[in-house]
């Protein structure tokens, strides 16, 4: 049954695409309603409960080497998170920061597993999280909607 298995997969989209807007909101609501958002933090708060990330520490820590794998963040998603070396890898750059620091706990927690990101992740404290997810949300994005799907 394709078409049942396509009307899951756009409701779970869906949702998903709802819940980002209703975060984005917001975040975008506190943001400005926060003096410190223009001096390079981002956000007022976070889902994740995380501290504010600070968007220039983020870059930093984005072009350091791990030292679990030796790679950098942008060794493998690419400068500012928008030109990954594999296909399989996600863009960053422009994504919610909120779901980057989800997404980011659950592989140091290891709630979310892949053979690069959790060890990697698993030397970040939560200052570390919040400033990677503030620095790739504030990059340019080159995410798509699912607008144009393949029916």
């Amino acid at each position: 049954m394709p078409n049942a298995k396509h009307a899951q997969r756009l409701a779970i989209a869906l949702f998903a695409a709802f819940a980002l807007v209703a975060c984005s909101k917001e975040n975008t609501e506190a943001a400005a309603q926060d003096p410190g958002h223009a001096s390079g933090e981002h956000g007022a708060s976070s889902s994740a409960g995380l501290p504010k990330g600070h968007i220039a520490k983020g870059e930093e820590l984005a072009k350091a080497k791990g030292q679990a794998t030796g790679q950098s963040c942008v060794d493998c998603h690419g400068a500012e998170g928008n030109a990954p070396i594999d296909d399989t890898y996600p863009k960053l750059g422009g994504q919610y920061a909120d779901y980057l620091a989800h997404a980011l706990q659950a592989y140091r927690g290891g709630d979310r597993q892949h053979a690069l990101m959790s060890p990697q992740a698993a030397g970040l404290s939560d200052q570390d999280i919040s400033d990677l997810a503030a620095y790739f949300g504030s990059r340019p994005s080159q995410l798509r909607d699912l607008h144009n799907v393949n029916k």
